[in-house]
């Protein structure tokens, strides 16, 4: 099977790119009734909100969807304000396009000419019809103090409500919402994570019941997830920079392939080019073009403060992931095989082009700190090589007995025992990856980024998704040299590690603490809530806060409180560890 190369990108890219006009000034006032006559008799409406993505200091994306009710696909002209005000008297903008089916519906305007740092409102008119008042901020200039993300990832709209989304909404003064990927899931009525979803109200319509494969598939699936007024309010508030994980395609997708995608399913290149045209169609990301290298993976510059390099570590570069049953045969698992693949120099995440492109991209920036903003866990997850197994086959071991005794071993090592034995050291020393899907299946890479930073004397922060669960880490060279942290985001609604080892409520604490006294370092993990991550720099810190709601699972919920978690890092060579809040 050939590679899924820039061309094959920038073929899906721009099937979506006649959805985005220019806007770079006032075209004269609207009036909520400017229509043709067929168009105030036609049905249409805005069900599916109105967003904003990719700002820079003198632009941000506009996007909205008009849904005509009646089935008629004739042509529709839409209109836009901008205003520095929320009733629209200071109009800095406004204009007129129109959209279709070829581009189902949706409409993106490229504002520009604005001022940088600066809060803007925004609507969309048609047919005497008015879309709801969105809220974006252009990327700031110069020397600023502050910089705020809400960082959220894996959002699967049967497994439960978006609660997550709501919250999020209510946070103040944000600079950008990161949505680190797996915005919308593939799978059908039965599939993953979807029992709960008649109870909830929340099963696929007939329509797009089942596993998603063509581009009318995926199109569906996207206007389904938005017409969630949770999700609305999100992108209502603030600017998206977003990027997809693996799920926008299908499960563990890789440059040629995935793990969900199977004989029968037709082409992948052409699935995927599907799946990626109905992204560009219905998300406010700037498609790529010709002289555009960047493709997905691109940078935003909040001032003085923060340099976001936002990555693509599932389907532009990466390798098929390793899998441990290939190494185990009738002499047991091969480990000299299996570390002399895993660390490979020719295996790739990113790709020579993109990671070629983060390391100047790292040399160039002046900002104090460098964000990633990328999809899976950097740190490394070694496990020990028995608790993983037991990880792998729930059930069949005892778990909860297991972790207590080799935490036990783990502590009696911190402390010096002596009476340790060669076989419990080796219990709690014999290391394994837990996720080969992960950067800890693309280790030589991994310690390319890592180098680099640590070369350039960079403060590093990584920013992840991907897992369903919320964890911290240190991250260190193999040498053992500190280069940065990694924050990563427990998900809007997919379950985590509570579901897949079957933990109970009871049994959660024990697990959580086992588990980051087991990990070298992981300083903090949470096994089983949804949520979101809060990230705030500044010149003295970055700081990470995780937010829970109490359930996904009702209407009514609350936030987490007791639950809540902070920490921070703090800038220069002699620091890039994890401490607590002050």
């Amino acid at each position: 099977m050939g590679g899924f190369n820039r061309r094959d990108f920038l073929r899906a890219s721009a099937l979506a790119f006649g959805s985005i006009v220019v806007s770079s000034g006032l075209q004269g006032c609207l009036s909520s009734s400017s229509s043709s006559d067929d168009e105030t008799v036609r049905g249409l409406a805005f069900e599916h909100g109105v967003a904003s993505g990719d700002p820079l200091t003198d632009r941000v994306l506009l996007w909205t969807r008009i849904t005509p009710t009646d089935g008629n696909n004739a042509d529709v002209q839409i209109g836009w304000e901008i205003a520095t005000d929320s009733g629209f008297t200071d109009l800095v903008h406004s204009g007129t396009a129109s959209t279709n089916a070829a581009r189902d519906f949706t409409l993106k305007v490229d504002a520009q000419n604005l001022l940088p740092g600066t809060r803007y409102y925004f609507r969309f008119k048609v047919a005497g019809v008015t879309s709801p008042v969105g809220h974006c901020k252009t990327l700031p200039a110069g020397s600023i103090e502050q910089v705020r993300f809400a960082v959220l990832s894996c959002s699967n709209y049967p497994a439960g409500l978006f609660h997550v989304y709501a919250a999020a909404a209510a946070e103040s003064e944000l600079d950008a919402v990161l949505h680190l990927g797996d915005y919308i899931y593939e799978y059908g009525n039965g599939g993953y994570a979807t029992e709960d979803a008649a109870a909830l109200g929340r099963l696929l319509p007939e329509d797009n019941a089942n596993e998603i494969l063509s581009l009318d598939d995926y199109r569906k699936r996207y206007a389904l997830y938005r017409t969630d007024t949770d999700l609305q309010s999100l992108h209502a508030s603030a600017p998206f920079i977003a990027v997809w994980d693996d799920h926008e395609v299908a499960n563990d997708t890789w440059r040629d392939g995935a793990e969900n995608h199977n004989d029968g399913e037709g082409d992948f290149t052409e699935r995927k080019l599907a799946a990626l045209q109905a992204y560009f169609e219905w998300m406010p990301v700037r498609p790529a073009s010709d002289d555009d290298e960047e493709t997905i993976y691109r940078r935003f510059d909040f001032g003085d403060l923060v340099s976001l390099h936002m990555l693509d570590t599932r389907i532009i570069g990466r390798d098929e992931q390793l899998d441990f049953a290939d190494y185990i045969g009738a002499g047991g698992f091969d480990a000299a095989r299996f570390t002399a693949d895993i660390s490979d120099t020719s295996r790739t995440l990113l790709g020579l082009a993109q990671l070629d492109w983060l390391q100047t991209q790292l040399a160039t920036s002046t900002a104090t700190w460098q964000v990633l903003g990328q999809q899976i866990l950097m740190g490394r997850m070694l496990l020990p090589a028995e608790m993983l197994t037991a990880l792998q086959n729930p059930g069949a071991t005892d778990l909860t007995a297991m972790l207590t005794e080799l935490v036990t071993i783990k502590l009696r090592q911190q402390a010096g025992d002596p009476t340790l034995t060669p076989a419990e050291i080796a219990r709690i020393e014999t290391l394994i990856p837990y996720n080969l899907d992960a950067w800890d299946g693309y280790a030589y890479e991994r310690e390319v980024v890592l180098g680099t930073a640590r070369t350039l004397n960079k403060n590093l922060i990584v920013l992840a998704g991907d897992t369903h669960n919320a964890w911290a880490n240190n991250l260190t060279t193999q040498a053992g040299d500190a280069v940065g942290v990694e924050f990563a985001t427990a998900s809007v609604s997919s379950p985590g590690l509570e579901s897949y080892l079957g933990l109970s409520e009871a049994q959660i604490p024990a697990a959580e603490q086992a588990i980051t006294t087991l990990v070298d370092g992981l300083q903090y993990l949470n096994a089983n809530q949804r949520g979101y991550l809060l990230v705030t720099f500044t010149a003295e810190e970055a700081r990470a806060d995780w937010r829970y709601v109490s359930t996904v699972k009702a209407a009514d919920y609350s936030m987490d409180t007791a639950r809540a978690r902070s920490l921070r890092t703090l800038p220069g060579a002699g620091n890039r560890t994890l401490v607590p809040t002050v």
